[in-house]
């Protein structure tokens, strides 16, 4: 959370600095088909009156630091790190920093059918595909996700985005309705679609594969389809992505002399940084000490 909380004290310095009015600086993080990411980042203080906004999405955000007072139909709520915002669309909300400057905030937005479907896809029904309270509080049953989202914010090209975005939705209304995460039914023939899935994986792992990619061709939902593929292989699409590209980048560099950036960007990775430290932290050693090693005389083995 350290470097969470530096560049938010850094962009309250340059405000301070600039003397110009608080306010709110989103950056997006990632975005797909009814879903979106960004990095909120605001600089209000005690100083600046609180102004009326409106939820143009369904809106759950992660506060990562800083706090500040929310105002909502649902409620008011004290918004600390660790807690999350909730929102409908179309609400019309108001946030305040009467006792402190600043706040940083992960941000998803959903379109009102993408959440919708992914509440019945979880089981939730009866008009249970929206918040009835403002604030779920720094609870044991959305904490790994919420420390997951953070540490994106600080790597944001490794995390795996959409499916956080699925999971975190889904958690936070279980939460809300009262009701525990539990075993859910996939649609028949969802294990063969799955399976399919994975065999594609494995012979094109170069190519972009998105849960909300990988879920049309399997004709499932994002929902049913990550339960599905993590049920039957033990991780998530996401990391079996990259495991998938990992495992190329080693055979190539064991038996090719093409350079370390051209195998990374031939595997899928937008950039060598990235393909370092995902490679380093798979195999134990940079891909230029593996490629290393599997050239060494066989008696340096021994």
């Amino acid at each position: 959370m350290a470097k969470i909380a530096i560049d938010l004290e850094r962009a309250l310095w340059d405000r301070a600095l600039n003397g110009t009015p608080g306010g709110i600086a989103p950056r997006m993080i990632a975005r797909g088909d009814g879903w979106t990411v960004a990095d909120v980042i605001c600089t209000s203080g005690p100083q600046d009156r609180p102004f009326e906004e409106q939820h143009s999405h369904v809106s759950l955000a992660i506060v990562a630091a800083g706090s500040f007072q929310y105002r909502s139909p649902l409620g008011r709520a004290l918004m600390m790190p660790g807690s999350m915002m909730l929102g409908n669309a179309g609400h019309c909300f108001e946030c305040g920093h009467e006792h402190g400057a600043g706040d940083r905030c992960v941000s998803f937005w959903f379109s009102v059918d993408y959440f919708e479907r992914l509440a019945a896809d979880a089981g939730l029904r009866g008009g249970r595909a929206c918040f009835t309270i403002a604030r779920l509080p720094p609870v044991r049953a959305v904490s790994p996700l919420v420390a997951r989202a953070c540490a994106g914010v600080v790597t944001p090209t490794n995390a795996p985005w959409e499916e956080l975005a699925v999971e975190l939705a889904v958690r936070a209304l279980q939460v809300v309705s009262g009701i525990p995460p539990g075993p859910v039914s996939s649609p028949r023939g969802a294990e063969a679609r799955v399976t399919d899935a994975v065999r594609r994986i494995e012979t094109q792992p170069d190519s972009a594969q998105t849960l909300g990619s990988l879920a049309r061709d399997a004709s499932l939902s994002p929902f049913h389809f990550l339960r599905t593929f993590e049920r039957l292989t033990g991780v998530t699409p996401h990391q079996y992505v990259l495991r998938a590209r990992l495992r190329e980048a080693a055979i190539r560099l064991s038996v090719e002399s093409s350079s370390v950036l051209d195998v990374a960007l031939d595997c899928g990775f937008g950039d060598v940084s990235n393909f370092n430290r995902a490679f380093r932290a798979e195999f134990g050693v940079t891909p230029r000490a593996f490629r290393a090693a599997r050239l060494l005389p066989r008696s340096e083995h021994a």
